[in-house]
């Protein structure tokens, strides 16, 4: 069945089971995660279509939400849907390889790529915000970006510990985390800042994240990403100082403005009164509207932003402008600290302030080797709706990679803290050659019966090979190719070639327009021999890419990889 709306606002739920709506499984997955991605559960503001990062849709309107669905439950099994910046377009005959769907969201001509530009053409109803995995209908709540979260707080952790800046560190044998007996200091807690305090404490860290929304830190709070929630700045330093001292994971969510808590705090750790051992940010500033300036309460946000757009932006900029000093002035004091990828350093240059890039990006900082390796996000999410098929899989997927323990170790924690939010889903980072072991996995698994229904498997567009971000995933790549676009374009060719069942191109993403291009894949394990043999040569060469990226580059690991792993690099034969 269909999803269930109401007169004014219009709740969605995508449907759970075996009944098909749609004509088939390669079809029926697109509309039930469109409908996901606008679950109460899972979106920010449903209403409005807007899933996460302030202002990333799912769709452009309800009248389009009405033409997506009501054409996927229609095509064949040979038919192809074009969406424009979430709108649907045309409907043209392909072939069963060929994706179902093929969208494209806020893409823009390179002189044209401007905010001001940008939402000219959103308020004529011509473009949406399609973030990454918003208008591409793989978002699968705050756990989508946790486990990527997990990983960088563990190598923060690792790298302090290398450099002997980790305070006290554990005995030989111990199973502390990275981050044990340590302080993080982060701001932003909405549907991507979120994973933050849960990815610090799985680490067994302390953390200290500041929102200006209320709202958001009990959010996260009641869905156990965020221990408690306090709005006494003295009581909330007294309690995650104290975890840090017992080395005991704990987080706690102050309702603040980070422009004003970044700089008072820092007062207070030059003054001794708190230590801070690692700080960042994951507020929305990628969008200056969606970051709230000194001054304007949370109450007048949206009508000021809306009244006045360009002072609303300077405003805000210059209000980052004076958290990211803060931020530096911690990195000057011996704090770790970096840039988590929503281009605040940008903004807050623009601002005013000239020091703003004398942090690093967490890309280069920490994640960079992995990258090498087509090691990325890898997600999954059981169209039954049953949590027992993850659990499933869970237990198929530490069987497949029996070694890893690392990857053992999140499994079981997330099975034990990650709460389910719309359709049950799981992440983890997988390289190349183990993506496509475990596609094939999954499919042989639905074949089985073993699960009660097809999954669908996607990942961020976030990727080893998926993206240009000279602020963030390619940001100081060793041949200075930061801004070179073509990876993200072949990325969603090859993809589009491989048997995906729906790609898409994006502008934008997390660190805002005229910063970014990336591409999305996302594939359904429907138990047939056509899903197999498309699972293995779209999760082969989907990661290849991140690996063939990087060997341009002239990375000697990337280089390695490819030689151990057979992956043809024309100009090394």
């Amino acid at each position: 069945m269909t999803a269930d709306f109401t007169t004014g606002a219009r709740p969605v739920k995508a449907a759970r089971g075996t009944e098909l709506t749609a004509k088939s499984w390669q079809t029926e997955a697109p509309l039930r995660m469109l409908m996901n991605n606008l679950d109460p559960e899972v979106a920010e503001r449903p209403d409005d279509l807007v899933v996460y990062g302030g202002t990333g849709r799912a769709v452009r309107s309800w009248a389009a939400f009405d033409a997506i669905t009501r054409t996927l439950e229609t095509m064949e099994k040979d038919e192809t849907l074009l969406v424009q910046s979430g709108k649907p377009v045309g409907v043209f005959r392909t072939h069963e390889w060929a994706p179902r769907v093929l969208l494209a969201n806020s893409n823009l001509v390179g002189d044209w790529a401007t905010w001001p530009e940008f939402r000219r053409l959103e308020a004529e109803g011509l473009m949406m915000y399609g973030q990454m995995t918003a208008g591409s209908w793989i978002y699968i709540g705050t756990q989508g970006i946790l486990q990527g979260t997990y990983e960088t707080f563990a190598a923060v952790g690792n790298k302090l510990a290398a450099e002997g800046r980790h305070p006290a560190p554990a005995a030989e044998g111990s199973t502390e985390g990275p981050l044990a007996g340590t302080l993080t200091l982060t701001g932003g807690c909405g549907g991507m800042g979120g994973a933050q305090p849960l990815a610090v404490t799985l680490n067994d860290g302390a953390c200290l994240i500041v929102d200006v929304d209320e709202t958001r830190l009990r959010r996260r709070a009641g869905k156990r990403y965020l221990d408690e929630v306090e709005t006494d700045l003295d009581a909330a330093i007294k309690k995650v100082q104290a975890a840090k001292d017992e080395r005991r994971g704990w987080s706690v969510g102050y309702v603040g403005n980070a422009a004003e808590v970044f700089p008072e705090l820092l007062r207070r750790h030059k003054a001794g009164e708190v230590t801070f051992d690692v700080v960042t940010d994951q507020t929305s500033a990628h969008d200056p509207l969606s970051y709230l300036p000194e001054g304007i309460t949370v109450a007048e946000w949206h009508v000021e932003a809306a009244a006045d757009p360009e002072g609303f932006t300077k405003k805000a900029q210059a209000s980052m402008a004076r958290q990211v000093q803060a931020m530096v002035e911690f990195q000057d004091a011996g704090a770790e600290v970096f840039d988590y990828g929503n281009s605040i350093r940008d903004e807050a240059r623009t601002g005013g302030y000239e020091r703003a890039f004398e942090f690093p990006g967490f890309v280069p900082a920490y994640i960079r080797p992995l990258f090498c390796e087509g090691l990325g996000p890898f997600r999954w999410v059981a169209l039954s709706g049953d949590p027992e098929d993850i659990a499933v899989t869970d237990k198929a997927i530490k069987e497949l990679f029996p070694e890893n323990k690392h990857l053992h170790k999140w499994l079981d924690a997330a099975a034990e803290r990650v709460e389910f939010e719309g359709l049950p889903a799981r992440i983890c980072w997988l390289g190349y050659g183990e993506r496509a072991k475990a596609g094939l996995l999954f499919n042989q698994l639905v074949k089985e019966g073993k699960v009660k229904a097809p999954i669908v498997i996607g990942r961020d567009h976030l990727d080893s090979g998926s993206v240009a971000s000279p602020y963030r995933e390619t940001e100081s790549m060793a041949d200075g190719s930061d801004a070179v676009a073509d990876w993200p374009l072949l990325n969603a060719l090859i993809n589009t070639s491989s048997g995906a069942t729906w790609v898409s191109i994006h502008h934008g993403g997390g660190v805002g327009i005229g910063r970014s291009l990336h591409a999305g894949q996302v594939s359904v394990a429907d138990g047939t021999d056509l899903a197999a043999e498309k699972l293995e040569r779209l999760l082969t060469n989907d990661p290849g890419m991140g690996v063939i990226r990087h060997v341009d580059a002239g990375y000697d690991r990337a280089v390695e990889v490819a030689n151990e792993r057979g992956v043809r690099i024309p100009m090394n034969e």
